[in-house]
């Protein structure tokens, strides 16, 4: 029985049967410069809680106060995500081989239930605000809301680069667009109060962005919880994968094949190679292992040759 295994992080490996390889490149690895990007977005974040804040007390907004706690559990989500990308660089250690970016699906997991809390929060306010409306400074509301919308646009447009990508960083955007929505709103109904008087505006339009960023955040909590569960990730086609594998010259057959994410960048996978003909060395070995992290985007595989000359079964399945 041979098996060969592709170290995610680059290094190579002197136990066992595992090697290490040249010219790695990740996809969908964690860009640079993240770090400055999550600390940016938590340093404007914070000025505009304090501003929104202190206004919100001074114009009796409730919108604006919602706004500005919403903006406060967008600051911890920002901490939780930028903790998580930072955990996601240190070295695997013996008790955590694969090293810590699967933090990065636990961040992603809480700023889902941090988002689903804050609008439950906004919700119950302006529900209340409804059905007991109070006078607005309109004006002010219209200011400090439209300088929340300026801040929160830019650091969604921070995100959005690697939003695509990497769940964790789209739990940031996320959580930043959704507050650019709710400043939008929140500015509208203080120019509509401001020329009308309806206060009721303010608390209705919180409402609507809230079954907004409820609907997003559905997605995002919905696939960083498959992650935790070892699903297979959305970005990989599994029958593609078994495809290209029973294809291989000398391949008889596949089985044991498993694919889950080691972070929100990264996935691993196992699979079983039934070659009659005997084991084909390590250079081919290798160049499957290179295939499978260039074009399917798995950046820790571990092959294991077998003759099939016994039966083997998946002991996962064989529980089932």
């Amino acid at each position: 029985m041979n098996t060969h295994t592709h170290d995610h992080h680059g290094h190579s490996q002197d136990h066992d049967h595992d090697h290490g390889h040249g010219g790695h490149h990740h996809h969908h690895a964690p860009q640079k410069g993240q770090g400055r990007v999550f600390a940016l977005a938590v340093g404007l974040n914070m000025v505009i809680v304090v501003v929104q804040g202190i206004y919100g007390f001074l114009a009796h907004s409730t919108a604006l106060l919602a706004d500005a706690g919403h903006n406060l559990s967008d600051v911890l989500g920002l901490l939780l995500a930028w903790g998580a990308v930072w955990l996601g660089t240190r070295q695997p250690s013996q008790r955590y081989t694969f090293g810590l970016g699967s933090s990065s699906i636990l961040a992603s997991l809480a700023n889902a239930a941090l988002l689903l809390f804050a609008c439950g929060a906004i919700a119950l306010e302006a529900i209340q605000r409804l059905l007991n409306p109070a006078p607005v400074a309109g004006f002010d509301v219209f200011v400090v809301a439209t300088l929340g919308l300026v801040v929160n646009g830019f650091s969604a447009w921070l995100f959005m680069r690697g939003s695509k990508e990497d769940l964790n960083v789209r739990g940031a955007f996320l959580h930043m667009a959704a507050d650019a929505a709710i400043s939008a709103a929140v500015a509208v109904s203080g120019l509509v109060i401001l020329y009308t008087g309806a206060s009721w505006i303010d608390p209705l339009m919180s409402l609507v962005v809230v079954a907004v960023i409820v609907y997003g955040t559905w997605g995002l909590g919905r696939d960083a919880m498959r992650l935790a569960m070892a699903a297979v990730p959305p970005s990989v086609d599994m029958p593609r994968i078994r495809q290209y594998l029973a294809e291989i010259p000398g391949v008889d057959d596949v089985h044991d094949l498993h694919v889950w994410a080691l972070s929100t960048t990264e996935n691993a996978m196992t699979a079983h190679l039934v070659m009659s003909k005997g084991h084909p060395g390590d250079a081919f070995v290798d160049g499957i292992v290179n295939t499978l992290r260039a074009d399917y985007a798995m950046h820790h595989a571990t092959l294991q040759v077998e003759l099939g000359t016994t039966h083997h079964r998946c002991a996962l399945q064989a529980r089932a």
